[in-house]
């Protein structure tokens, strides 16, 4: 077959083997330093404001840490898998790859799923956008999060469904190398809002 013809040509960093890919390597690190700014950006209004609560419920009155623990496991090992599938990647193996990515995508579903079920949680104790100061920076951070993931689930279905017809070549290994390589990043976005917005949240009212 086409894939496994492919499979054996390809060297053995197939992200990087051509020019093309390699500019696409550099060109997404570029897109993620503005990505880093931007939510940078985001975190220090969060900051600014997560006291200013106009009467509403505070963050500690309002988080469900249990829940939150949950959902931060499931993105957690959704890198793992993440992980894995680069590593398939190098063994030139893209039936792994895709079990590994079908994998992270039911993770971060589960994760979306959690996520939302917090949010509409929150709204239903009078938390909303529109309360406060406040709840606009945590929705307006922690949604911009989540709409972050479920483009990276979309993104890697989509190239689920292109590697089954193309296969994997120097062509399609970068991108699949990218995919997880942004899958990692939106990871460290919420483990910093795992800490700023949760825990922070739930000890800075208890020592201010």
């Amino acid at each position: 077959m086409a894939t496994h013809h492919a499979n054996a040509v390809l060297p053995d960093e197939p992200e990087k083997a051509t020019l093309e890919g390699k500019n696409k390597l550099l060109g997404f690190w570029l897109f993620l330093g503005g990505e880093t700014v931007l939510f940078g950006s985001l975190f220090a209004t969060f900051i600014a404001l997560r006291d200013q609560a106009n009467g509403g419920p505070t963050s500690q009155e309002l988080f469900d840490m249990p829940l939150v623990a949950a959902a931060t496991l499931l993105l957690l090992t959704s890198s793992m898998t993440a992980v894995m599938a680069t590593l398939a990647l190098h063994k030139k193996n893209l039936k792994q790859i895709q079990v590994w990515l079908a994998i992270t995508v039911l993770l971060g579903l589960g994760f979306l799923g959690l996520e939302i079920y917090e949010f509409m949680h929150y709204v239903h104790e009078g938390h909303k956008v529109s309360t406060s100061a406040f709840g606009s920076a945590f929705y307006t951070l922690v949604g911009f999060h989540g709409g972050h993931v479920a483009f990276g689930i979309l993104w890697i279905i989509l190239l689920q469904v292109s590697a089954t017809k193309k296969g994997l070549t120097v062509v399609t290994a970068p991108k699949f190398y990218l995919a997880s390589l942004y899958w990692h990043f939106i990871d460290v976005v919420w483990v910093f809002i795992f800490t700023v917005v949760y825990l922070m949240g739930m000890i800075g009212g208890k020592v201010g």
